[in-house]
């Protein structure tokens, strides 16, 4: 089996396992274990060893926490907790930018937005999100000690891209962060039903930080109606016969067909930043409408409903990186003549 391939099954199972675990223990966001799995192991690299078992979830928990420490003065001083969230989104986005530190700025955008929007409804509420997403990630780590001694990574190490420039990595944090901060205060006004969409913005906010804005409305809303439709396919299958290991196998056979595409092994046309927001998408999709059929709610209104939302979201997002990318240019051409001039 050749290197692609081998990273291909390996993410699937990844996905498929920890879909399994997460079901299996019950969790109140079981979707969470293999969003955090593809996240984790989509890096070609061997797993965390047992430190990263311990300190990843601490890391966590650190992450986390700090949503819950700014939870109050959104309640009591809502202009100083604003302004920390806004100061701290575009820190995370930083820290995935400029540092390398993708797993930990993520965790830090969720802890800065999931937290402290949940937070509003209890704190109990917020400290059970905490444990969720710790148990997701011990999850996602364990099952990429099961899956990768069957497909290998060679020894040498892959090669890792240079990091951008500062100013340049500046200017995506800052634009990354103009993008997830309205959405998160659409979420304050009804945290239950807005949190799909906190994920789906902070899955845009970090990939457009690797989107030109040229063709990114073909890649943002592309891969969101893309998601849709093999969301839409993936129910009708899972309907079919709605158990745990028919939903492992399917959830196996759409992962082998979205990584293929994600790695190369299969040619594709968009670039595999498309393919990784697709892959995200469908599990925000799937989660919650599994969750809506158990507690007997219309799966097809709410799916209905997201999917509004998610491309309410995408367009926004596209609007966005056009307009300040407009600025930008601008104040650019206006520096360029005023040098010329003073030349």
């Amino acid at each position: 089996m050749n290197l692609g391939t081998r990273r291909v099954f390996r993410l699937s199972f990844n996905i498929s396992l920890a879909l399994v675990a997460g079901y299996s223990m019950a969790l109140s966001f079981p979707f969470m274990a293999p969003l955090f799995a593809f996240m984790l192991a989509a890096q070609p690299k061997p797993p965390p060893g047992v430190k990263g078992l311990i300190g990843l979830p601490l890391a966590v928990a650190l992450c986390l926490g700090i949503g819950i420490l700014i939870t109050p003065l959104l309640s009591h001083y809502p202009f100083v907790g604003l302004l920390l969230v806004l100061l701290g989104l575009f820190l995370a986005n930083y820290l995935t930018l400029n540092m390398g530190k993708g797993p930990v700025g993520a965790l830090l955008t969720m802890g800065l937005t999931m937290i402290t929007m949940v937070g509003q409804l209890g704190h109990s509420l917020a400290v059970l999100l905490i444990q969720e997403l710790m148990i997701a990630i011990a999850i996602a780590i364990v099952c990429q000690w099961i899956v990768y001694p069957f497909f290998p990574e060679p020894d040498e190490p892959a090669p890792q891209p240079p990091p951008p420039e500062p100013v340049e990595s500046r200017w995506q944090s800052a634009r990354a962060t103009l993008i997830v901060f309205p959405a998160y205060l659409l979420g304050l006004t009804n945290p239950t039903f807005y949190m799909p969409i906190i994920m789906k913005s902070v899955t845009l906010g970090q990939q457009t930080e690797l989107t030109s804005v040229k063709g990114a409305g073909a890649e943002l809303l592309g891969s969101t109606f893309m998601a849709g439709a093999l969301a839409i396919v993936f129910w009708m299958c899972l309907k079919i016969t709605p158990n745990l290991w028919m939903f492992f196998l399917w959830m196996l056979i759409f992962s082998v067909f979205i990584v293929s595409r994600l790695y190369g092994v299969v040619a594709s046309r968009y670039p595999p930043t498309y393919w990784q927001n697709v892959m995200v998408t469908l599990l925000i999709f799937i989660g919650p409408a599994v969750a809506d059929s158990a507690n007997g709610k219309d799966p097809a209104t709410a799916f209905a409903v997201r999917f509004g939302l998610f491309i309410f979201v995408a367009l926004y997002a596209w609007v966005a990186m056009l307009f300040l990318e407009y600025l930008r240019q601008r104040q650019y051409q206006k520096n360029h003549a005023r040098r010329l001039k003073h030349a």
